[in-house]
């Protein structure tokens, strides 16, 4: 694979411009701003709250400095609560180019929309010029996650990103899966994968958590068209959804914004701390997205029974349909048809080595299905979470 070297000695598969909005009244101005160069990788992420959050600021600062972004341009309303110095300041620390246009002070949207796009246009040539390097495949960061879910998820696309992930990490990948919420009922089955009692310990209470929170929303993580899809109860949503963590030991455990310090599996919490204080714990697929890419991965697994056709800012999504009739109705959107195996067409072995392959691939800047046709979606919304500790991560 090649790459792009970064000051902190990590390495990305891409290299693009991210446009980040700090509030939402910067939005337009951003989306105008790369709108300027629809034939290159400008990427619009933000947060759109007013009010601050920790959590926001500490994802922004991570997919800011994500290896796969080579520059950063940051539009401010002006009034609003988010730290702009601080995120300009940590980018221009990992060695990137970053600017700040704070429309109230540059003259209104046309006059920033302009600067941007000028700003953009010299940044570019700055980027073109930087040459990739070596990339070994014990470098990469993948993430994985099911939605769009159906009664065939479980049976074909989760179990073979699965055997992808086995695949990846014995080549010393590390490899993240994450979904609390569709998860229970699979606890002690997570405890007993633990490479360690105090990781099961937390891994556990992760989960309760998890179960508390769902409990007073009023609600667990099972929609309207999972049910359409033949799924029935969270349980079985749960047994599918964890097939998609294969079957290697778990060696840490995440919340957004922490990376894996090894290569190996490790789980993401993506509920929050505390009380519950800001509704569900995701609400899309692609927020989800957004904590894995927070946390490094390069790129992102993500398989669909039903048909989701999203892809993500900054790092690739790659489809796995596990509905051979949904692969055939939406074909344009996928990359690998693993509902084949319902069929007699192929086997999970077969198909985890053609998911396998198609990661290194895309890696070395193949591109996946989503990103051809331009799916770049993002979503940041308020969280709270309190630090990991030690025990949550393979000893040094």
């Amino acid at each position: 694979m090649r790459g792009w070297q970064r000051k902190d000695g990590r390495k990305g598969i891409r290299n693009i411009i991210a446009v980040a909005y700090l509030v939402e009244c910067a939005h337009h101005v951003s989306r105008q701003i790369a709108a300027g160069f629809p034939d290159r990788d400008v990427h619009v992420i933000g947060f759109p709250g007013c009010y601050p959050n920790s959590y926001a600021e500490r994802m922004m600062i991570e997919l800011c400095t994500h290896p796969n972004v080579g520059a950063v341009l940051l539009v401010s309303l002006g009034c609003e609560s988010f730290n702009r110095r601080g995120l300009a300041q940590a980018i221009a620390e990992s060695g990137r180019p970053v600017e700040t246009l704070v429309i109230q002070q540059t003259g209104g949207t046309a006059r920033t929309i302009a600067e941007g796009r000028q700003w953009l246009g010299e940044t570019w040539p700055l980027l073109d010029a930087e040459e990739p390097v070596a990339m070994a495949t014990d470098e990469l960061i993948v993430g994985t996650i099911c939605g769009g879910s159906d009664g065939t998820s479980g049976l074909t696309a989760n179990p073979a990103m699965g055997r992808a992930f086995d695949l990846l990490i014995g080549e010393g990948s590390a490899c993240i899966f994450e979904e609390a919420g569709e998860l229970i009922g699979c606890e002690s089955l997570m405890a007993e994968r633990s490479a360690r009692p105090e990781l099961a310990a937390e891994i556990l209470a992760v989960m309760d958590k998890t179960v508390r929170y769902y409990a007073t929303l009023g609600y667990a993580s099972i929609s309207p068209g999972n049910a359409e899809g033949g799924l029935t109860t969270i349980e079985e949503k749960s047994m599918g959804a964890y097939a998609k963590s294969g079957a290697s030991e778990i060696v840490g455990l995440l919340k957004p914004g922490d990376r894996p310090t090894t290569g190996g599996l490790y789980f993401l919490d993506v509920v929050p701390d505390g009380d519950v204080r800001f509704g569900f714990p995701n609400i899309s697929d692609n927020a989800e997205i957004a904590e894995l890419i927070a946390c490094g991965a390069h790129l992102v697994l993500f398989s669909t029974g039903r048909g989701s056709v999203v892809g993500s800012a900054i790092a690739p999504v790659i489809k796995v349909c596990a509905n051979p009739e949904t692969y055939r109705h939406l074909a344009d959107d996928m990359d690998v048809d693993s509902g084949r195996i319902l069929e007699g067409r192929g086997d999970l072995d077969q198909v985890g080595r053609e998911i396998r392959d198609l990661v290194v691939a895309v890696g070395d800047g193949a591109e996946t299905r989503s990103e051809a046709l331009g799916h770049r979606e993002f979503i940041l919304t308020y969280k709270s979470f309190e630090p990991i500790g030690p025990s949550c991560l393979p000893a040094a």
